[in-house]
């Protein structure tokens, strides 16, 4: 599952590009959380923490808690602390250093469902490949599930070792973890074993290889 991590913020009131230098002059990333009493709400959060979060990250949803202290007299925010649970939904890099630029979240409840696209990943060698020399063909690279924040897997691993030549593997195939539904179309498949290609005369055989296409999942 996903680990849930804390995040220090701040409001941020100022606008214009002589405020988000001030941000970025104090070592903070100004950002945007979407979904706030159906608008959105400027912060401002720690750089370092961002990219150590980032850094650390084991899949491509990070399920944050905002911890947005504002203590500012002459801010227009009441003073106080206020938790919000969220996900990160864009990180812009500068083009150059690769460092952080702006952060996007996402407001989320922790009682309410959300629908989310998680990576997949092939575990094993599948039959196929192994003995009859087949190519696994992966042909979705993410399924959008339905599920609880606390319940949100970083990955979803498929296990393709009785997979032979010819075989498909489908969405309805899949088992999710207790509380997480699938959104994605059950009918599409997700591994292919193709027939074993050969090579020319006088040509070598390679290696077999799993051979990725378009992604066709995402929500």
């Amino acid at each position: 599952m996903v680990k849930q991590l804390m995040l220090s913020a701040a409001p941020r009131v100022e606008r214009g590009r002589n405020a988000v230098r001030k941000v970025h002059a104090r070592g903070c990333v100004p950002a945007i959380l979407y979904g706030v009493s159906g608008g959105a709400r400027s912060i401002e959060v720690k750089r370092c923490e961002v990219e150590q979060i980032l850094a650390h990250a084991t899949g491509e949803n990070l399920l944050v808690e905002l911890r947005i202290v504002s203590n500012d007299p002459g801010s227009e925010e009441e003073s106080g602390v206020v938790n919000q649970l969220s996900l990160i939904r864009e990180v812009q890099h500068h083009p150059v250093n690769g460092g952080v630029l702006h952060v996007d979240f996402r407001a989320i409840s922790a009682t309410s469902k959300i629908e989310v696209a998680i990576p997949l990943e092939a575990r094993g060698e599948a039959k196929g490949v192994k003995a009859g020399g087949g190519l696994l063909e992966q042909s979705l690279r993410v399924l959008s599930v339905e599920c609880l924040p606390q319940n949100l897997p970083a990955v979803i691993q498929v296990d393709v070792t009785a997979l032979d030549v010819g075989d498909s593997y489908h969405v309805r195939d899949i088992v999710l973890p207790e509380g997480v539904r699938p959104v994605t179309d059950a009918e599409l498949a997700v591994f292919r074993i193709s027939e074993p290609v050969t090579p020319p005369l006088g040509g070598s055989t390679s290696s077999p290889e799993v051979i990725k296409e378009k992604n066709r999942g995402l929500p």
